[in-house]
């Protein structure tokens, strides 16, 4: 899979919503980490959930899987609204990178 542009979304209750192909090649063990740098939030693949992180959980029957973004972005003060997101592969740190308003 090419990592180019991906689409996410935001849903009202903050779940960010990750598609299955995405899921796999970026999150292969579902757990995320956040950190938020140069008005960006950086999502980055962790080995498995025994170092903490942020859970994956499957959505549908299509895999997709989704995550609870509330406290993260309530932490930032960030004011992503829900919709459709726009994210970016950044190879050279390994993380999904989403720009901040």
């Amino acid at each position: 899979m090419v990592l180019e542009a991906i689409e996410l979304a935001l849903t009202d209750t903050g779940y960010l919503v990750v598609p299955e192909p995405v899921a796999r090649a970026v999150f292969p063990n579902d757990v995320l980490t956040t950190i938020v740098r140069d008005g960006m939030l950086w999502l980055y693949p962790m080995r498995g959930p025994g170092g903490g992180g942020l859970l994956l959980k499957r959505r549908n029957a299509a895999g997709d899987r989704c995550v609870l973004l509330t406290e993260v972005l309530l932490e930032i003060g960030s004011t992503l609204s829900a919709g459709p997101l726009h994210a970016t592969w950044d190879a050279r740190h390994a993380a999904l990178r989403i720009a901040l308003p």
